[in-house]
Order: C-alpha cells, then sequence, then structure tokens
C-alpha cells in the first residue's frame, strides 16, 4: 500500500491564527497529493506560555480549535495529526494528539504519558500526564501508532504498538535545541524505526529554540525524507509493503525472549 505523508514543519503564528495556518497547510498538501498530514507538537498553544494563561487556553476537544481543524480536515479530504492543549476538568491540561480522517471524524487521540522534565524544562509545572498508550489505528493506508516528543526516547512505547502491528509511528513534537539534540534527534527516529521494522516520522517545531529538521525514516533505517530548519511543507510517498518485506527478512519481534528480559 502506497500512500503520500505530509509534514506541515511550523512555527506558532505571529498573529496566534493557528487555524488558519493549518487550513493553509492544509490546502497546499491536498493539492500536493497528501493523504495524512501531520503536524507538530504544542500547535494550538505555544509551550512558553505562562502556566496560568496556559491552563487558560485549553479546550475540551469537542471545542473551537479542535472543531475548527477536525472541518478542515474534512474540507480538504485528507487526515490531519495535531495537537491541543486540552482542557482537563481535574487539573493542569493535557498534551494530546488528536487524529481527524478526512470525513472530519476523530479516529484517535492521545494524551502524552512522558512529561519533559529535563534540563530547564519542567512540562509537568503546566500539564497532566496521560494514563494511556493510544492503539494502533488502522486507516486506509496502514497501521498508524502515535507518540509525542519526549515519547521518543522511551523504546517500550513504540514497541509495545509494534507488536500490535503497527506500520507507521508518527511523532509531532517540539525538539528543544540544544548541545547533539539534532543527532539525538535523528539517531532516535532510526532507530524506533530500525528496531520495530516499521516507518517513523517525526514532526519538530522550527520556531527560536526548537530544531525544526523533521524525518521520515524507512523500517530499514533509511532516510525518506527531511527538512530544514524553517517552516516548510514536506512529502515524501510511502509504501507500507516495505514493512512486511523487511520483518520476514529480519524477524526480530519474532525472536523476542521476553521471559528473560
Amino acid at each position: 500500500m502506497q500512500f503520500e505523508l505530509g509534514i506541515a514543519q511550523t512555527k506558532h503564528p505571529s498573529n496566534g491564527d493557528v487555524v488558519g495556518l493549518a487550513a493553509k497547510m492544509a490546502k497546499r498538501a491536498k493539492h500536493a497529493g497528501v493523504d495524512i498530514l501531520v503536524f507538530p507538537e504544542s500547535l494550538m498553544t505555544p509551550y512558553e506560555t505562562d502556566p496560568d494563561d496556559f491552563a487558560r487556553l485549553s479546550q475540551p476537544l469537542d471545542g473551537e480549535f479542535c472543531t475548527a481543524v477536525n472541518g478542515i480536515s474534512r474540507s480538504n479530504s485528507i487526515w490531519i495529526l495535531y495537537t491541543a492543549n486540552e482542557f482537563n476538568p481535574h487539573g493542569m491540561p493535557y498534551n494530546t494528539a488528536v487524529l481527524a480522517d478526512a470525513e472530519g471524524v476523530v479516529r484517535s487521540t492521545y494524551r502524552k504519558i512522558h512529561l519533559f522534565d529535563a534540563g530547564k524544562n519542567r512540562e509537568s509545572s503546566k500539564m497532566s500526564a496521560g494514563s494511556q498508550i493510544a492503539p494502533v489505528v488502522q486507516t486506509p493506508f496502514g497501521k498508524l501508532g502515535i507518540g509525542i516528543c519526549y515519547d521518543l526516547r522511551f523504546p517500550e512505547m513504540a514497541r509495545k504498538l509494534a507488536l500490535q502491528g503497527c506500520e507507521i509511528m508518527l511523532y509531532p513534537a517540539a525538539w528543544v535545541a540544544g548541545h547533539s539534540k539534532k543527532i539525538q534527534w535523528e539517531t532516535l527516529l532510526a532507530a524506533r524505526a530500525i528496531e520495530n521494522g516499521m516507518f517513523v516520522a517525526g514532526v519538530s517545531r522550527c520556531d527560536r529554540g526548537y530544531i525544526g529538521n523533521s524525518c521520515v525514516f524507512a523500517p530499514d533505517g533509511r532516510l525518506v525524507a527531511q527538512a530544514g530548519s524553517d517552516e516548510e511543507l514536506l512529502h515524501c510517498t510511502i509504501d507500507t509493503s516495505e514493512v512486511e518485506k523487511l520483518r520476514t527478512y529480519m524477524p526480530t519481534l519474532a525472536h523476542r525472549r521476553p521471559e528473560l528480559y
């Protein structure tokens, strides 16, 4: 099965019109023949927002923001994976990924389970952690798994989804710039692809302080596509038949000895 994967590497718009940005990117993606378009983490509300304002700006998943982006999926007849600052009636908001299909119907939601409390960053000071991994989603173009940014550093998550049959792992991200961070980003994405025999795409914000450089890796670790450090729409053809071929040739999933680990 072949399909066109689109990467919307974006910055938070200076005028705050995120819905307008999403609509513009989706229209461009539609003209490019994209089947599914992936936006970065912190799409709805910038991470840098003060904790009180961050909570105040959160919305339920049936609120104005998600309703608008789901409508963009429907009007362009493409699937969209995006992130929302989800209102939590019991505490701080969730960092939530939403997958809408080509009719604007939400097919999956995932609340980020690993919060980035490293260096000077303390995500736990403004958001709540999710409590479960979203199951693999069956789509017309393959079986999708969803993680968010820091989740990439936890191989157990991608492995669990691979064992459920995941063929394409998608990571919306806001990968913070810093010493060796770009090589870590590329290496971790490639590692998740190689060790699980699946396609892996990482889509990072490219605002100041973030690396951009969104990447797509094939099941054998080949770099399929890579963006630069500024805003762009990147797209590439994915052939999911490569997953079965690779897993047959290199059956590491079948050779696991979990009883010994």
